[in-house]
């Protein structure tokens, strides 16, 4: 009896309990976290190399098909000063895929090249706006989003951004379907790589590739210093597309790539 008394009044006082409080997925974005964002994501003056290196595989299967390495290299502008609601970012990546066993880049394939991104960051009402510029002459394409989430883990600054992509080809019957997903890990500038980056994508594979529906997983660190970019990406980029070892520098050259100069 007594037993079945306290299960009875261990019932009642879980019923008249408060729900618990659902887990934090977004903390506001303030001016402070704002800019560790932008400072983290595309340096504070000199050039930043999120370089990466990964897999691609085929679905469901899980069959690996290649070794994915590539970066994105980026420099920050503040139009209004670092205390404004207002930061870009003009960035400029490339990425190869190599055989995973010979590790030579395939021959037939076409790298993952953008001359030029140019990405605008607004703070408003405490979350983070994105618009990203890319392409030129009458194939430019604009990406607004605003699905970005950050959260603290402990010390670490977690910046969250899912991206669905729908569009079609400019000049073509395909169209973009997939998606992607970007965490980044800005750490204390006490560990040896403070700023890391799980980037996963699900979509077609490039046409040269099969056009098929695959899986792309990368890991990317930050690097300030471009002669400390693995080797194996600075010779091919200093072969094949020298334009790619440094960033835009200024909105007047990321203007004249839209123009097509």
């Amino acid at each position: 009896m007594l037993q079945l008394l306290a299960s009875c009044a261990l019932s009642t006082t879980l019923a008249n309990a408060e729900p618990p409080a659902p887990p934090v997925v977004s903390e506001p974005f303030t001016q402070a976290v704002f800019q560790t964002w932008v400072d983290a994501r595309a340096g504070t003056g000199d050039p930043a190399y999120w370089y990466s290196v990964g897999t691609v595989r085929a679905y469901p299967s899980g069959d690996l098909l290649y070794v994915m390495e590539g970066y994105d290299a980026s420099t920050s502008h503040w139009p209004q000063g670092r205390e404004g609601a207002v930061a870009h970012q003009y960035n400029r990546k490339i990425y190869i895929f190599r055989d995973p066993e010979t590790g030579e880049v395939v021959p037939e394939s076409d790298a993952v090249a953008y001359p030029y991104q140019f990405i605008t960051y607004t703070l408003a009402d405490g979350g983070l706006q994105t618009q990203v510029e890319q392409g030129s002459g009458d194939r430019i394409q604009r990406i607004s989003g605003d699905s970005m989430s950050f959260r603290r883990i402990g010390d670490t600054h977690v910046f969250t951004a899912p991206v669905f992509l729908d569009f079609p080809i400019p000049g073509t019957e395909r169209r973009i379907e997939a998606w992607e997903n970007y965490d980044f890990f800005i750490q204390p500038d006490t560990i040896e790589e403070p700023h890391q980056l799980s980037w996963a994508r699900i979509g077609q594979l490039p046409a040269w590739a099969g056009g098929e529906l695959g899986v792309m997983h990368l890991v990317t660190w930050r690097i300030d210093d471009y002669a400390e970019v693995p080797e194996s990406l600075r010779s091919y980029i200093e072969a094949e597309a020298p334009l790619w070892m440094s960033p835009p520098l200024s909105l007047d050259e990321v203007r004249s790539l839209q123009a097509g100069d």
